[in-house]
């Protein structure tokens, strides 16, 4: 594998996992429970999204072969896409949602504070961008989850249950292979295991001061690093992808 292919899977899954972040989160715009919370969930969609464009953008740029960014997006089936599972599963209530949400930003907050110290210029660049948005976001996903988990006993019990189910997932965020191997080498890529370190004390304190509890002795899926999903991703990209498939020419 070159350096130049190790860079271009690496982009990709960074792009992938937000792009699929994005999609999922935009089905609560006009849903969600009052309107401040709708408006703020959308402009943190609308920031996950930008940064999957900007990441597809320059996979595409590394990648040299002629495709852009949309058709990195839309013109790929589910076992060419590398984002990490927890993105792609169903959003199902406002706890699960944020449960999730939490646990992606927290991930995201000391992964671009790693990515944004690369050697590869670009991929700092865009870090340093989403390191700003994502500060913001953790900050608004920790306040929900310490609502819910402090709150009620049934919002409670909900935000636990997402958790519980949840956690079967993170592992994966953490996930290295050759590529990771051969790119950290080189200066370009991040340690996950430095970013693990510091994501496991975060949420345990965050988790502790909501009340609630890790999951343990959990069985942790595995299989996006190889293109593996769920069943739900092929359901998301046939709602993602059914315009620009009807119409790969269109301009718009």
């Amino acid at each position: 594998m070159t350096t130049q292919e190790a860079l271009f899977q690496y982009i990709l899954r960074i792009g992938d996992t937000n792009l699929i972040l994005g999609q999922r989160l935009s089905e609560w715009t006009g849903h969600g429970p009052f309107l401040e919370e709708d408006l703020a969930l959308t402009n943190i969609t609308l920031d996950i999204t930008g940064a999957a464009k900007s990441f597809l953008e320059y996979a595409a740029k590394v990648e040299d072969k002629g495709r852009s960014e949309d058709d990195l997006a839309f013109l790929r089936n589910d076992r060419q896409f590398f984002n990490a599972q927890i993105t792609e599963l169903p959003n199902g209530d406002y706890a699960r949602t944020i449960a999730r949400q939490v646990l992606v930003d927290c991930f995201d907050y000391y992964f671009y504070q790693e990515l944004s110290k690369s050697n590869d210029e670009t991929l700092a660049g865009i870090a340093q961008k989403s390191l700003k948005e994502v500060t913001y976001h953790l900050r608004h996903t920790s306040a929900w989850l310490e609502r819910f988990g402090d709150g009620t006993e049934e919002s409670h019990n909900k935000v636990q249950l997402a958790l519980n189910e949840l956690w079967q997932y993170t592992n994966e965020l953490f996930e290295m292979n050759e590529v990771d191997e051969l790119l950290i080498k080189e200066g370009i890529a991040v340690d996950l295991n430095l970013v693990k370190t510091k994501w496991e004390k975060h949420i345990s304190e965050l988790v502790e001061k909501s009340t609630l509890t890790i999951p343990q002795n959990v069985f942790m899926q595995t299989g996006s690093r190889k293109g593996i999903h769920t069943e739900h991703l092929a359901f998301i990209l046939a709602e993602m992808q059914a315009l620009p498939r009807i119409y790969p020419d269109a301009k718009w």
